[in-house]
């Protein structure tokens, strides 16, 4: 059955003031001018998060399916359509219980696929993941995890400066997982290595890495500075200055930068306790924090926020709206089924009101309630 959605259509190539968005089941079959009274609502593509650990008060990271369904149907309600679900640094036992559980899910479409951010990341720069559980890239724990996921692991993040990195990310590649880079103390030289290795994303760009220095330009420089690569950013006013988001827009541009909200449970939730890879979180004034040592946990974003703030700090709404949408389908390997208005794409669009707040959301041509 044919639907029509009408508003301002923010396309790739721009925005349609008068526009119509026209779906046939659950692939959209145009989108066009269509003359009206009134601009309307603004139309967009659904939102893509390609880094969250959970929300609504439920989390990815324990492995539990029924918590990961609920994460995933609170972050839908704020037009996350397409989502990651982002563990953090665990045995390898939970690594592999996560993804029979979630590997279901993911046929199911309620996961695009699972994310290992961790284990094999930087003591150094290791954040609000959890010391004990750090150690060095194993190609036979990946390779486990890749074929008894069968096609469910679609990201892993580590650190290049370890050893058995650069193995890791060709094993990764080969199989068609995405390997990013983060939570490093990598040298300029050493992160160059991981990209020419095969590495096409920076994970939450600035934030558990090596700080830049004008000697030592470290990760964030090689990462910016590649053009194969597409560079994560938290745009909650917490994880980044305003200038240092819109100073990685401008370099990198919006085709090459991807919002997240690297969201935790406590996302939409109040300020209070809770945990994150078995470590207690504490949440105030919706900042979350390691309880031990102050460690910024996460966060409690969405994406529509992340949107609302990227236009906010100046990014114009077509290049928020790619960098929220089309840039990380691409970059996750989905970008010919999901992250824009065009024909033939799966019918995923958000309403939203003049003031960015969601009104509406499609997923695959239905209306969620």
């Amino acid at each position: 059955m044919t639907q029509r959605v009408t508003g301002k259509v923010v396309t790739p190539t721009g925005v349609i003031r008068q526009g119509c968005v026209e779906l046939d089941g659950e692939r959209i079959t145009a989108v066009a001018e269509y003359p009206a009274k009134r601009d309307g609502h603004w139309i967009v593509p659904g939102f893509v998060d390609m880094h969250t650990h959970g929300g609504g008060g439920h989390t990815f990271t324990t492995g539990d399916a029924d918590a990961a369904r609920a994460a995933a149907a609170f972050h839908r309600r704020h037009g996350t359509t397409t989502l990651l679900a982002s563990l953090v640094s665990s045995p390898f036992e939970l690594m592999r219980t996560a993804t029979a559980a979630f590997a279901p899910l993911v046929r199911e479409g309620v996961l695009a696929g699972v994310h290992f951010e961790g284990p094999y990341l930087s003591a150094a720069r290791c954040g609000a993941q959890n010391p004990e559980f750090l150690r060095d890239p194993s190609t036979d724990e990946l390779g486990r995890l890749v074929a008894e996921g069968g096609g469910a692991v679609r990201m892993v993040t580590l650190a290049p400066e370890r050893p058995g990195a650069l193995d890791a990310i060709k094993l990764l590649t080969s199989h068609g997982v995405v390997a990013a880079v983060g939570h490093t103390d990598a040298t300029w030289e050493q992160t160059r290595a991981a990209v020419s290795a095969g590495a096409s994303v920076g994970t939450h760009l600035f934030n558990g890495m090596r700080p830049l220095h004008h000697r030592e330009p470290g990760p964030v420089v090689a990462l910016l500075e590649a053009p194969n690569v597409v560079c994560e950013l938290v745009a909650d006013g917490v994880h980044l200055h305003d200038g240092m988001l819109t100073f990685a827009a401008a370099v990198a541009g919006p085709e090459r930068i991807a919002l997240v909200t690297d969201a935790m449970a406590a996302a939409g939730m109040p300020d209070g306790e809770y945990e994150l890879g078995g470590q207690p979180v504490a949440v105030a004034d919706g900042v979350a924090r390691l309880a031990r040592d102050g460690a910024i946990a996460g966060s409690t974003l969405t994406m529509d926020a992340a949107l609302r703030h990227a236009v906010t700090a100046g990014i114009p709404i077509t290049d928020a709206v790619r960098m929220v949408a089309t840039t990380p389908a691409r970059a996750i390997g989905l970008g010919d089924r999901v992250g824009a208005l065009q024909t033939g794409r799966r019918a995923d669009l958000v309403v939203l009101d003049d003031e960015l707040n969601v009104v509406r959301v499609m997923r695959a041509g239905t209306w969620l309630d």
